[in-house]
């Protein structure tokens, strides 16, 4: 099994330390929960969207796709999920460190989404490549006119897929209580002086 391969496989679990770090030393205060939150939650509707399209591949161990999905949130960009996940981590680390010295909430904001670029920058080349081995010169074509991160504000025309709504009571028990275990954990650490 390679690096990346192993990384695919536990990107969950190993997404779930900065999460830990938020919950056990983090220091939320009113204000921070108030700015944060809305920007977890609009990570948590992005994901839902993506998942939507995507299936219930989204929680394979293994990089699999049955068809190349060019709608929806992919008409935009290529790793909504990720995107969302990312704006997600953000709007916790964010509620999480209000109260923080500014050196904690640096370390603890900058530490979280460190670790979630340096692991999506090892998995979407590898994603990428199983995408391109499938679907050859179609992903090429996607891949030149919709971007890997970053959205554009066109949307490709004619996507490919359709939304699902099923696919996420397939697909998301695991996430939708991760995000109910760090809102838990939020309003926890929001009580403590």
């Amino acid at each position: 099994m390679s690096l990346q391969q192993f990384l695919f496989k536990n990107r969950g679990l190993l997404l779930g330390l900065p999460a830990a770090a938020l919950a056990t030393f983090g220091k939320p205060s009113s204000s921070s929960i108030a700015l944060g939150l809305p920007l977890a939650i609009a990570g948590e509707l992005l994901r839902c969207w993506a998942v939507g399209y995507a299936g219930v591949t989204t929680r394979d161990d293994r990089v699999t796709a049955p068809g190349l999905v060019t709608a929806g949130p992919y008409a935009y960009v290529r790793n909504p999920l990720y995107l969302g996940n990312f704006i997600t981590a953000a709007g916790f680390a964010i509620a999480f460190t209000g109260r923080n010295s500014r050196a904690a909430r640096r370390g603890l904001i900058g530490g979280s989404l460190l670790a979630m670029a340096a692991l999506y920058g090892a998995i979407v080349p590898h994603e990428e490549e199983y995408l391109r081995s499938q679907f050859g010169e179609e992903f090429d074509w996607y891949c030149e006119r919709v971007p890997r991160f970053v959205p554009q504000l066109e949307p490709l025309p004619d996507g490919r897929g359709e939304w699902d709504p099923q696919a996420l009571v397939a697909a998301e028990s695991k996430t939708f209580a991760t995000f109910g275990a760090m809102l838990a954990a939020l309003a926890v650490r929001a009580r403590r002086p």
